[in-house]
C-alpha cells in the first residue's frame, strides 16, 4: 500500500498512538475510512460524467487512461511492437536481400556521403 511495508506502518501506528492517544484512534481511522470512500465516489462520479458527456464511442474510458505516461507508454509500446514486425518481416526475405556487411575504412578513406539525407 503506497509503497509502505510492514515496519513503517508499525512505527506510523505507534506514533499515531503516541500523538493521538489510544481513545481518539478509533474516530480518526473511522474519519479516514470515510474520506478515502468519498473520494473513491467523487471519482467514480467524475468518470461516469466524462463518458456520458463524450457519448458511446468512449464508453470503455478509464481515468488512468488520460494519464500522460500511460498515453506515452502505450504508443512506445505499439512502435515497437510495429519495429518487431517489421524487423521479422526483413529476417523473413531471405539471405540474399540482406545488407552488406560494414567495413573498416582504409587510412585516408572518405565515409560515403548521401546527398539525398542532408
Amino acid at each position: 500500500m503506497f509503497g509502505i511495508g510492514f515496519g513503517e506502518l508499525v512505527v506510523i501506528v505507534f506514533l499515531a498512538v503516541l500523538v493521538f492517544g489510544p481513545d481518539k484512534l478509533p474516530d480518526l481511522a473511522r474519519q479516514a475510512g470515510r474520506l478515502v470512500r468519498d473520494l473513491r465516489r467523487f471519482a467514480t462520479n467524475a468518470r461516469d460524467e466524462l463518458r456520458a458527456e463524450l457519448g458511446p464511442d468512449y464508453a470503455d474510458l478509464e481515468l488512468t487512461d488520460l494519464d500522460p505516461r500511460a498515453i506515452v507508454r502505450k504508443h512506445i509500446a505499439e512502435a515497437m511492437a510495429e519495429l518487431d514486425e517489421l524487423e521479422d518481416t526483413i529476417r523473413g526475405a531471405g539471405e540474399d536481400d540482406a545488407p552488406a556487411p560494414a567495413r573498416m575504412l582504409e587510412p585516408g578513406e572518405l565515409p560515403p556521403y548521401d546527398f539525398e539525407a542532408t
